[in-house]
């Protein structure tokens, strides 16, 4: 039976390739991107979640 790992990271407007790239390069396949908390409770500063995973080793 496969046995997974996961991660949440949070991803910044301005890098999100970069960052999604890094955590690609250590083996990490992404599963989903939502919606985080909103800044000061202003839904235009809201921040996005990636959800990770990878194998076990």
């Amino acid at each position: 039976m496969t046995k997974w790992e996961y991660a949440t990271v949070p991803l910044l407007s301005h890098a999100t390739k970069q960052i999604l790239d890094n955590w690609g390069e250590d083996g990490w396949e992404l599963v989903s991107v939502i919606p985080g908390p909103s800044v000061d409770n202003d839904p235009r500063n809201q921040q996005l979640v990636a959800y990770m995973k990878r194998e076990k080793e």
